[in-house]
């Protein structure tokens, strides 16, 4: 190899590891601003030390740097100006790629994706594609504007920047041609894990705002379900000779599930059991209105909305009666809203342990005759608050002593186990006919053993039981 080649080889190999040693420093150093602390933007940084690289690369003095995306609009940049106000550094941004030399370029890009090249100024002051701008505080005689793209899709524009007239050599720009692809992917790179880190925090936030809401919603769930455990009996009427006991354990905060137990102005009790359709707030609201209105049109007087209430003496006055009311009411007020309940309601002469009711599409009742027979109380109507005007036929069973009723909602008979099994009204009935001394225990057997069958899964709808007994005479 003659001294000419050999010159030559060594003159490539130099330019070569130069282009090396600057690639290894935009590399290290995007790698070092992605570990660092999130105070500053590491793309900004990066920004910044690839403008330092590429500076030392030609012994410029000064440049700038945009970053565009796909539209071609400015998305970050470090300007020669250095420190500027929003409002300046958008009207200096503005200018520059309107008339300046990085505009020059990126509308030949534009014009010719896949032949974007090199624009250098000489001398600003014989070249028209140079433009001094108004107040600038450094002086430019050459200057040298470096397309950055990848995959012919302009990404970058980088202006190198020299107080002297022909700075660039042939070899400084040969050298940022060749290092103008890495910077490409370095920013490119940069870019995406802006993206990836922007979206880290949008997440962060949406996670935070939805923890502070749900947060919110439990508190005010919790509020809902205080208020509606005021809607159930605060002391359960406990008749001479008999035993009354309840239960209910909601599936979520609030309820569908209601029981009552009043007693009568004649002394006679009253009992109900109600099944909302549909969960949630608005089951429990309708929850409220049903137990309400089952309140009003037995105790109450005048007229609702159009409708009558019994006077207090009136041979109408029961809980019987109020169905029928309710449902109209429901019917015609909240027809709508496809809202509706099914319940039993019953009326109990304490005295004689006759059980007047009607089971409007509920779940039947269980009573234990004392000699274990079961007998189911099955519907006698339709759900209530269906339609206006509907017929609820009273049917009528005598519970002797040592006799128990069990009444429930679905909850019970559909729990489902993690092999979604459900407990069933088999499973009940075999509870049952143990005969557990008590209403209390009876109920309590039963909520262990739905509970126990629920084991992990989720518990599917709310649950009520209530226990009604004569207790045998002493």
């Amino acid at each position: 190899m003659d001294s000419e080649n050999l010159q030559q080889e060594l003159k490539r190999l130099k330019k070569e590891n130069a282009v090396y040693q600057a690639q290894s420093r935009m590399l290290e150093h995007f790698v070092s601003a992605a570990r660092a602390s999130a105070d500053r933007s590491m793309l900004t940084i990066t920004l910044q030390k690839t403008l330092d690289v590429s500076i030392g690369l030609t012994g410029a003095e000064k440049g700038s740097l945009f970053l565009l995306d796909k539209d071609g609009t400015v998305i970050e940049s470090i300007l020669t100006r250095g420190k500027a106000s929003s409002e300046e550094r958008s009207r200096l941004i503005g200018t520059v790629l309107d008339q300046g030399l990085a505009g020059w370029v990126r509308h030949q890009c534009q014009l010719a994706p896949g032949d974007c090249r090199v624009a250098y100024i000489r001398d600003t002051e014989k070249d028209d594609r140079w433009l001094t701008l108004p107040d600038q505080p450094y002086r430019v005689r050459s200057a040298l504007a470096v397309p950055i793209s990848r995959k012919n899709q302009l990404q970058g524009l980088l202006t190198l920047l020299h107080s002297q007239p022909e700075h660039f050599s042939a070899e400084s720009i040969d050298l940022i041609i060749m290092t103008a692809e890495q910077i490409g992917v370095i920013l490119e790179n940069a870019t995406l894990y802006k993206e990836l880190d922007d979206s880290f925090h949008r997440i962060e936030q949406a996670k935070l705002e939805i923890e502070a809401y749900s947060h919110a919603l439990n508190s005010e769930m919790e509020k809902g379900r205080r208020i509606q455990r005021d809607f159930l009996p605060e002391k359960i009427p406990q008749p001479p000779e008999w035993e009354v006991a309840a239960y209910l354990h909601p599936a979520i905060q609030v309820s569908g599930d209601f029981y009552d137990v009043f007693q009568l102005p004649d002394g006679n009790l009253g009992l109900v059991v109600a099944d909302v359709c549909d969960k949630g707030v608005g089951a429990a609201l309708f929850m409220a209105l049903f137990r309400s209105l089952i309140r009003v049109f037995t105790f109450g007087t005048g007229r609702v909305n159009g409708l009558s209430v019994p006077e207090p003496n009136s041979r109408r006055l029961n809980v019987l009666t109020a169905v029928h009311e309710t449902n109209s009411y429901i019917a015609r007020h909240h027809g709508k809203m496809g809202m509706f309940a099914t319940m039993f309601v019953g009326m109990l002469d304490v005295s004689t342990g006759k059980l007047a009711y009607i089971n409007a599409g509920h779940e039947p009742p269980v009573l234990l005759r004392r000699s274990g027979e079961l007998l189911l109380l099955w519907p006698t109507g339709p759900a209530v608050g269906l339609m206006p005007d509907m017929i609820f036929n009273t049917d009528q069973v005598q519970m002797d002593a040592g006799e128990m009723l069990i009444a429930y909602t679905d909850g019970v008979t559909e729990a489902s186990s993690t092999a979604d099994e459900i407990f069933g009204r088999k499973r009940l009935h075999m509870i049952l006919e143990k005969k557990f001394p008590t209403a209390s225990e009876t109920i309590a057997r039963i909520e262990d053993d739905i509970f126990e069958h629920i084991g992990q899964a989720p518990q599917s709808d709310d649950i009520t039981l209530l226990g009604l007994r004569r207790k045998e005479k002493s």
